[in-house]
């Protein structure tokens, strides 16, 4: 094994993190590897990424010293029963699979040491939240490296995998909530007369800067919300209707189905 990071799948996450990886330099070009079945997805990964590609996993693993499994978790079984022993103690697997259990790796992975990683969409524009637990054989040094590699696309934060439901509720089905609210807000921007393309533009930075807003201050939501509602102004009557439509109980309503769901498919795999 000559230390490679592997990929087993090479879909759109696959690619964001790779292209993370080289562009903040936790590796070089030639330190990583990708196994993809379809033949044009391993050209355009070779092409645009520079790394190597191959259609054999099996190589992936042999060359490897982590290997990120970014397949469908559908597709766990038959793969993993390709690559029969070959995984060994030395490799450090990090799962991407939603609903793909600790338990279910390691009962797949008897002598590897495995975290499970649930990142998100934003992954593909370097913006990604992820989330990670650690396996019960995995150590501290590959927390620290899982962590280094995720920062790579985003930022990471490990906690217990009995909260990976709820981080999927939240972060990993929560841009699909955020891209809903730009739509909205941009329908309302063409309903008083912008243009859409200057609609949209001006919702989706409002999103953006209230998020960074957020995250370079510390400072709470509610006390950034008040500094925005002036006394009898338009802001509070704004809110005042969205309060009166049930848009904050619907978003907690939507972050709970959403992990609910996630513990649901949990249990098939």
């Amino acid at each position: 094994m000559q230390g490679k990071i592997g990929f087993i799948g090479a879909g759109n996450m696959a690619e964001a993190l790779i292209r993370g990886l080289v562009d903040q330099a936790v590796c070089c070009k030639e330190d990583v590897i990708a196994g993809e079945v379809f033949e044009p997805r391993r050209e355009y990964i070779a092409k645009t990424l520079g790394v190597s590609v191959t259609g054999d996993n099996a190589e992936v693993v042999d060359v490897s010293e982590v290997v990120f499994l970014a397949v469908k978790p559908q597709h766990l079984d038959s793969v993993l029963g390709e690559l029969g022993g070959r995984f060994t103690e030395e490799h450090l697997v990090i799962s991407i699979m939603a609903g793909v259990t600790l338990d279910t790796l390691e009962g797949l992975l008897p002598q590897s040491r495995v975290v499970r990683v649930m990142p998100n969409q934003p992954c593909m524009v370097m913006a990604s939240a992820s989330a990670y637990s650690l396996g019960s054989k995995a150590t501290v040094d590959d927390g620290d490296r899982v962590k280094e590699m995720l920062e790579a696309v985003g930022v990471a934060h490990q906690v217990e995998e009995r909260l990976l439901d709820a981080v999927t509720g939240l972060s990993g089905s929560g841009p699909a909530y955020a891209y809903l609210m730009i739509e909205a807000l941009s329908d309302g921007g063409v309903l008083m007369g912008i243009p859409r393309d200057v609609s949209t533009m001006l919702a989706a930075q409002t999103l953006l800067g209230a998020a960074k807003t957020i995250l370079d201050t510390g400072v709470h939501p509610g006390q950034m919300k008040d500094v925005v509602s002036s006394p009898g102004g338009t802001t509070i009557a704004a809110l005042q209707v969205l309060e009166e439509a049930g848009v904050r109980g619907a978003l907690m309503g939507a972050v709970q189905a959403s992990a609910e769901k996630s513990k649901e498919l949990g249990k098939r795999n």
